[in-house]
């Protein structure tokens, strides 16, 4: 049976990956269901079927029943909502705690700044995508200790990126950290998908989450490239800020950690769907 589209896109809404979100509203429809059972009636690739179950079973939104073939139910829908509800508030709460930690540090750095000379001097502001995919490259060449990001589309460098991957296993060589957070539903696109295998092959650790506030790369808690919306430049547009400020990088650090506490670890990078898969 078809799926509808508007519950789907409010289970979105709520925190749900879309696949997630077609596997809970299949789950529904009858009191068990196995995995390939569900993967059929959700209309989700089988080889993902498993990875959104357990994601589903690990937010209480669904149970296993062990036997010689596993089965899976949906809890209530009364409960999984209110389940959903209480980890938006979760991370509503979080964010407003960042916001306020963020603005607490942000302060000192905008009162200097209305002093300084000439207060674009560690900022540089990027709109031109080579020249922002440039400064991308060059900040992970200045890497020497430790990469962040939150990694969110569209992606300046293509999923290749060999030269990424190479900063990446000169990190991990080094005993350094290199650490990405994408968006929960990344891995149902097959080319982010073996972005991430191909980096988590090379020493990047990866997690997931619901939402990220904006593209961020942080390097040696010195240099940050953020991507942000512009509202001089109208919707959909975006301005891309290159800073040097140890300060500001070491705020934006601390911010990063948080995310990365609450987010969820990365599957076993042999269950991720390759780009030939689809």
């Amino acid at each position: 049976m078809e799926l509808e589209e508007g519950p789907i896109n409010d289970l979105m809404s709520l925190g749900l990956a879309q696949y997630e979100a077609r596997v809970y509203l299949a789950l529904i429809r009858r009191d068990s269901y196995t995995a390939t059972e569900v993967a059929r009636e959700a209309g989700v690739p089988r080889q993902r079927v498993y990875d959104v179950l357990e994601a589903l079973v690990r937010r209480r939104l669904a149970t296993t029943h062990p036997g010689r073939v596993t089965k899976y139910s949906a809890v209530t829908p009364e409960l999984a909502l209110a389940r959903l509800m209480a980890l938006r508030r979760e991370s509503v709460d979080r964010l407003e705690r960042l916001s306020e930690g963020l603005a607490r540090a942000l302060q000192p750095l905008w009162s200097e700044g209305r002093a300084h000379t000439d207060p674009l001097d560690y900022i540089e502001i990027l709109r031109d995508p080579k020249a922002i995919s440039e400064r991308f490259a060059d900040i992970q060449r200045q890497a020497r200790h430790e990469l962040l990001t939150f990694c969110k589309p569209p992606f300046v460098a293509p999923a290749e990126n060999a030269e990424g991957i190479k900063v990446v296993q000169r990190l991990h060589r080094a005993g350094g950290t290199v650490r990405a957070i994408y968006l929960n539903d990344a891995l149902g696109n097959p080319k982010t998908a073996e972005h991430v295998r191909r980096f988590s092959s090379a020493g990047e650790e990866a997690r997931f989450a619901p939402e990220l506030p904006l593209k961020l790369v942080i390097a040696d808690a010195s240099f940050v490239l953020c991507d942000m919306p512009d509202p001089v430049a109208g919707a959909g547009s975006t301005t891309t800020l290159f800073i040097e400020h140890p300060a500001l990088a070491g705020c934006l650090r601390l911010a990063f950690h948080t995310v990365w506490e609450g987010a969820a670890p990365a599957p076993d990078s042999s269950l991720l769907p390759k780009a030939h898969d689809r």
